[in-house]
């Protein structure tokens, strides 16, 4: 098994501000009720200064967010046109995944 480390982007070297470090805990909360057998992509942990988010980004398409501490969403991005579709459960998000999936096979 390969060792790997997470780390955590975007963050500054002095440490996260309050509302970073409140989003990365609520972000990390949803991961492990969740989402805890989805593998989370290389480099996939961080802070997006543009946005404001802080994230977890996994390997099935779907992204952990948190702005400035607040409510976690789930994040799906279109591959396609890069529209963002942000849901309040991860089971919405899961279901827009599957359909959206579905759909590209065609």
């Amino acid at each position: 098994m390969e060792n790997r480390t997470l780390q955590i982007h975007g963050i500054s070297e002095d440490g996260p501000a309050y509302c970073e470090a409140m989003g990365i805990s609520k972000v990390f909360e949803a991961y492990a009720i969740y989402a805890s057998r989805e593998f989370i992509i290389y480099g996939g942990v961080g802070f997006n200064p543009n946005s404001g988010y802080v994230y977890i980004a996994l390997e099935n398409g779907i992204t952990i967010c948190s702005m400035l501490g607040r409510d976690v969403e789930f994040l799906k991005v279109d591959a396609d046109n890069g529209n963002e579709h942000f849901f309040g459960t991860y089971i919405e998000a899961l279901q827009f995944n599957f359909y959206s999936n579905l759909e590209n096979e065609d």
